[in-house]
């Protein structure tokens, strides 16, 4: 299942960079305009919530020591959720109210179905900051649908006015109290992992970036949503100490890590370097407001796709490390092929790493494209922005799926001769890894 997740990210991204394309003069003029609306939902329902939901349904039976529910809900979830990510925001984007609120709809379904699902698990009680960050994980991400829901009600039925801040008080929920606060509770279990780091004592700066961050977007969530300066401003600070509590842990990763410097390192870091470059564009942003209000705006937009940057970033790199382990764990299972060079299959011979890295700077670069395109209102930088997020979700896509469906075919076909005397060497590798 995580693998459809991932798979279906990747389409997401595809989408995503395509409708910034389409968007670009609009997000110039009119960053509200239902154009930007539309190809923010592909990257944040399509595929950063596409990508965080494969990493629930991998990772919470792993942390919790309890299997999922049902394994049906999570297939059932899933379809419900890729048809949800893509009919609400082409709806938005083609103005058809009624297929928006059709995916505002499932994506309800998806939510309660996700829950119902989860909740077996993570009735556990103890297990540390990554349980606790899946539980307000869950919590945030019902309340960004529903709020979410709300908002596609009102399209039709135009109950309220709704104002820039309403929308970006549910952009905060859903990255921060939502995504962000998910991935900061896997990441204590996937550093270790990846940099096999064995951290010595308590690592109390999970459990502050943590609540930290869940509670500051909150609090900020609300405090843009009622116009409240006092609750915008404390809710920014709370957010920001437990941000950075998220990159106190990180540095403490690195310093105890025993693996070289790899590409992952590289995806880990950056990803963590946006986080610093948001908070600063944020900061800009809000201080020029009062006096310049465009190009406050214009620095505030910057800051969310920052923010976005932050996850993506670690979402592809962390995607290079997740689907070769998945893989070499179903390749095993029908007979552990040996690597390219004849000596046992090992995760980092199911993706050419040439090409991870090309991956690794469209990414990079296509944010970093998209986020001086609003801060300089610029329109051929978010077209460039978006042209380099879709290569790289066909990037990514194509180079962890090639070789490990390569491999499947040949086993199938015998044309590829099981590494049967070398399982143990292999097994012991994977211990390590682990």
């Amino acid at each position: 299942m995580p693998l459809s997740f991932l798979a279906a990210a990747s389409a997401g991204l595809v989408a995503c960079g395509a409708a910034w394309v389409w968007a670009r003069t609009a997000a110039v003029t009119e960053p509200s305009a239902d154009r930007v609306v539309a190809a923010v939902h592909f990257g944040v329902l399509a595929t950063l919530a596409m990508g965080v939901l494969g990493a629930t349904h991998q990772f919470t039976p792993v942390i919790t020591g309890r299997p999922l529910r049902s394994v049906l809900l999570a297939r059932t979830t899933f379809v419900v959720w890729l048809a949800a990510a893509w009919l609400l925001p082409l709806g938005i984007g083609l103005e058809q109210p009624g297929v928006t609120a059709a995916g505002g709809g499932l994506a309800l379904v998806g939510l309660l179905l996700l829950a119902w699902n989860l909740a077996a698990p993570l009735s556990v009680r103890g297990k540390g900051a990554p349980v606790t960050a899946l539980r307000l994980g869950l919590v945030g991400a019902a309340a960004t649908t529903l709020l979410g829901t709300t908002f596609v009600g009102d399209r039709q039925g135009h109950w309220f006015a709704l104002s820039g801040h309403v929308d970006l008080a549910m952009g905060v929920l859903g990255l921060f109290a939502w995504l962000g606060v998910t991935y900061i509770g896997v990441a204590q279990k996937l550093w270790p992992m990846f940099m096999l780091a064995h951290l010595p004592g308590t690592n109390r700066s999970a459990t502050v970036a943590v609540w930290g961050t869940w509670l500051g977007a909150a609090v900020l969530a609300g405090g843009l949503a009622h116009g409240a300066p006092g609750a915008e401003w404390g809710g920014a600070a709370v957010l920001a100490v437990g941000l950075g509590a998220h990159l106190a842990s990180l540095w403490t990763h690195l310093r105890h890590r025993r693996r070289k410097a790899d590409l992952h390192l590289a995806f880990v870091v950056t990803a963590a370097a946006w986080l610093v470059v948001a908070a600063g564009l944020a900061l800009a942003g809000a201080l020029l407001l009062p006096h310049h209000y465009r190009l406050g705006v214009a620095l505030v937009a910057a800051a969310m796709v920052a923010c976005g940057g932050w996850l993506l970033e670690a979402l592809v790199g962390h995607a290079h490390k997740v689907v070769p382990f998945i893989v070499w764990s179903l390749l095993r299972s029908h007979g552990s092929p040996s690597g390219p060079s004849g000596k046992p299959l090992m995760f980092a011979d199911l993706y050419h790493h040439g090409w991870a890295a090309v991956t690794y700077g469209t990414v990079t670069v296509g944010t970093a494209a998209l986020c001086a395109g609003f801060a300089a209102s610029w329109s051929m930088a978010t077209a460039a922005g978006g042209v380099l997020l879709a290569a790289t979700g066909v990037l990514a896509a194509a180079n962890l799926s090639a070789r490990p469906l390569h491999l499947r075919t040949a086993v199938s076909a015998g044309t590829v001769v099981p590494a049967a005397a070398t399982t143990q060497r292999t097994e012991t590798a994977a211990d390590r890894l682990m």
